[in-house]
């Protein structure tokens, strides 16, 4: 693997437009013995050539959540290392394979893989290219170590435990929603246990009206107006908060509820506020898992011959309340504090995989 020195900065991230299927160009590299900037993947051999590849599962790279705060973070590569960085967006899981290998045959340094259904495709392509080291997002490495495989893994249950306790704490009718992607997905599933045990925490009586998207992984986080209808659908029963966690389907939920006077939304996986403005009428917070810097430090890992074999544990939390700081109560701010040093030192449990 390559190795460079490193020069750390302070690092602001960034929301970018993007489309089908792009490259980003590379800047001037930062430190005297940065690699070297490449204007296309012909030099990815070239050692002093840093290149680093992202295969989303399928879905799209702008879904303003988890695929596009994973490629933010191999953009962060770009400013500080000068990387030359290109993303394919997978339209079927049958190309999966071949994906990951237009990178692997140009010899890239770095491949992150989006999603947990890529898990065996990576597997597969880090043992074919064992010079190359993998990235895989939401990939836990449960089977053993490889030693150029690091699983980016979050505790999602946390984080939806902390969206449902302010959830119900803000509610008014007694009554929350969550509008999800596929449950054949076990972070979709883990933010949704979470998010229904953080709201009984706080109320035993709570209403909750929890929704899957019924259709396979095709569709499941790409389905602005299922979840819009659905959304919709939770609000007519009552439910004053919602919680939309499925990529674009769930942004569809928060763009629905945004337009219901009165109701709250929470966003999910990044600060949606950053990147789902049509949702700021309702916007409380977001369900954050904190990809961008995971998939960053994990590339900086690996630039620098350090990078770590097994599953590397990123961070969770809620985002900020933005213009609703003032709306919520002091009590429920402490009182999600206390949940939350609780949450990191066990003597609360979410209950999930229990």
């Amino acid at each position: 693997m390559k190795k460079f020195y490193i020069v750390f900065a302070v690092l602001a991230i960034a929301a970018l437009a993007l489309s089908a299927c792009g490259s980003a160009p590379a800047p001037e590299a930062p430190a005297e013995e940065a690699p070297m900037a490449a204007d296309s993947d012909d030099n990815c051999a070239d050692e002093a050539v840093l290149c680093v590849g992202l295969v989303t599962d399928v879905g799209e790279i702008d879904d303003k959540s988890f695929n596009q705060s994973a490629w933010e973070g191999v953009q962060l590569a770009v400013a500080e290392f000068g990387a030359f960085t290109k993303y394919v967006e997978t339209k079927d899981a049958k190309d999966y394979a071949s994906n990951i290998g237009l990178f692997a045959d140009k010899s890239y340094d770095v491949i992150v893989t989006v999603g947990f259904a890529m898990g065996d495709a990576t597997i597969a392509a880090a043992g074919e290219y064992p010079e190359i080291d993998f990235v895989g997002v939401d990939q836990g490495q449960w089977g053993g170590e490889i030693a150029n495989v690091a699983g980016l893994i979050f505790p999602e249950d946390n984080a939806g435990f902390l969206a449902g306790a302010l959830a119900a704490q803000i509610s008014e009718t007694g009554t929350i929603a969550a509008v999800l992607g596929t449950d054949l997905v076990p972070p979709v599933v883990a933010f949704k246990e979470g998010y229904e045990a953080g709201a009984l925490y706080i109320n035993p009586d709570i209403n909750l009206i929890s929704t899957y998207h019924p259709g396979g992984m095709d569709v499941a986080f790409v389905d602005p107006e299922w979840g819009a209808t659905t959304a919709k659908q939770a609000l007519d029963q009552g439910a004053d908060v919602v919680f939309g966690a499925g990529g674009k389907t769930g942004n569809g939920a928060l763009i629905e509820v945004a337009s219901n006077e009165g109701a709250f939304c929470i966003g999910v996986d990044s600060d949606q506020w950053e990147t789902v403005p049509e949702a700021h009428p309702c916007l409380i917070t977001s369900a954050m898992k904190l990809i961008t810097p995971g998939v960053f430090n994990l590339i900086t890992a690996s630039t620098a011959g350090e990078f770590p074999a097994g599953n590397y544990f990123g961070t969770t939390g809620l985002a900020s309340f933005h213009d609703f700081d003032a709306d919520v109560p002091q009590e429920v701010k402490d009182k999600l504090a206390e949940i939350d040093a609780g949450l990191i030192d066990g003597s609360i449990s979410t209950g999930y995989g229990e």
